[in-house]
């Protein structure tokens, strides 16, 4: 089975050397901070750059939970077009702003960096207001010399896309102005101690890993699970899960990880599955190179047929899912078409580095739909 995620307990692939996550953040910034997770290291960056009353525009191409930081600083959040590259279209984005609008977030998709971004860039110094990098998807994808994230006034990126983590995200503060009005709240940094939920991550690997090992008790209880589980948390709930500092188990995984190793297995997978693709018909793949310095965190494509394809993935032993799960306010507006329609193509195949790159060549050998 090719999952999702990595296992905790997986050995990572050797490398010369295993220097932790921390290095390499310190070669490109010095001016960052560790939380639990993404969102509320947003909340953190921009309390005390912005004002109630105004507004953040976002992305229309983005899941509905994004936004929450936002309306918890009293901001409306404005969604605004994309294009079929998953660049921002420039004339939504201008016809967009205006004076009460505080910044503007671009976003780094599947750990690639973001298409059109100095034409944005170059607007927002026009109209000063703060420009937020949101590299959720590649905490070590570096795009030139520039470590994605870093490219805004402020930026975040999560450790969790990277790791079998249960929590982690970084803010940097890629400003002076920015960094010096920053004020940490109860939810930056590391606990002190082990927790409940650091035990239990701890536990549901060493699960994952049996049920793994067992096909038969996996469907058994999969299917148990999917008759007892409740709809997927409101955006506001996830948000508000979210606000603790990062755990120690994921601090212990993200000081002992193997960046370089890392990044090469995923890079390997990645180019595994473009040469499962590359002669498909029906399926279009976002991103044919792989320029040096970039940590794909999935390998998308599109595809007019999403579920077909993924239930024919998913015979074949893999985990790909379509993304994201988009706002109410996107889903129900016909004037998103374009974000729409990419959320019911986009499929997304695990690269991560506890996937064998063998598995995905026999995949490639079996794959019918």
């Amino acid at each position: 089975m090719i999952s999702e995620q990595p296992s905790l307990l997986a050995r990572t692939p050797a490398g010369r050397r295993a220097t932790g996550i921390g290095p390499v953040i310190e070669r490109y910034t010095t001016d960052f901070a560790f939380y639990g997770s993404g969102k509320a290291a947003l909340y953190d960056g921009l309390a005390g750059l912005v004002s109630p009353g105004e507004n953040v525009l976002v992305p229309a191409y983005l899941p509905d939970a994004v936004v929450e930081p936002f309306r918890d600083l009293a901001l409306e959040p404005r969604y605004y077009r994309v294009r079929e590259t998953l660049a921002p279209n420039r004339a939504d984005l201008v016809e967009r702003l205006d004076d009460e609008t505080a910044a503007v977030v671009t976003v780094d998709y599947f750990g690639f960096p973001q298409s059109g971004l100095e034409a944005v860039a170059s607007l927002l110094d026009d109209r000063d207001c703060y420009h937020v990098d949101d590299n959720a998807h590649a905490p070590i994808s570096v795009d030139n010399g520039t470590l994605l994230g870093t490219r805004g006034h402020l930026g975040i990126t999560s450790l969790r896309k990277l790791l079998p983590i249960p929590d982690g995200a970084v803010l940097y503060c890629n400003d002076e102005s920015v960094a010096a009005r920053l004020e940490p709240s109860s939810f930056a940094g590391v606990r002190d101690e082990l927790g409940v939920d650091d035990c239990r991550h701890v536990l549901e690997s060493v699960a994952g890993d049996l049920l793994e090992a067992n096909a038969t008790v996996r469907r058994t209880v999969e299917r148990l699970i999917a008759e007892r589980s409740a709809s997927v948390p409101d955006p506001k709930a996830r948000y508000e899960a979210g606000k603790t500092p990062m755990s120690r188990v994921s601090a212990a995984v993200v000081d002992a990880a193997d960046p370089t190793a890392i990044r090469r297995a995923r890079r390997t997978n990645y180019l595994a599955w473009r040469r499962c693709f590359d002669s498909r018909s029906g399926v279009e793949i976002y991103h044919e190179t792989l320029p040096e310095g970039i940590c794909p965190q999935v390998f998308p494509l599109r595809t007019d047929s999403p579920q077909r394809l993924v239930a024919a993935l998913e015979r074949c032993g893999v985990a790909a899912h379509t993304w994201p799960r988009l706002a109410a306010t996107v889903r129900d507006d016909p004037a998103y078409a374009v974000a729409r329609r990419l959320a019911r193509e986009t499929v997304a195949l695990p690269v991560h580095q506890g996937v064998d790159p063998a598995a995905i060549e026999a995949v490639a050998d079996r794959l019918r739909w």
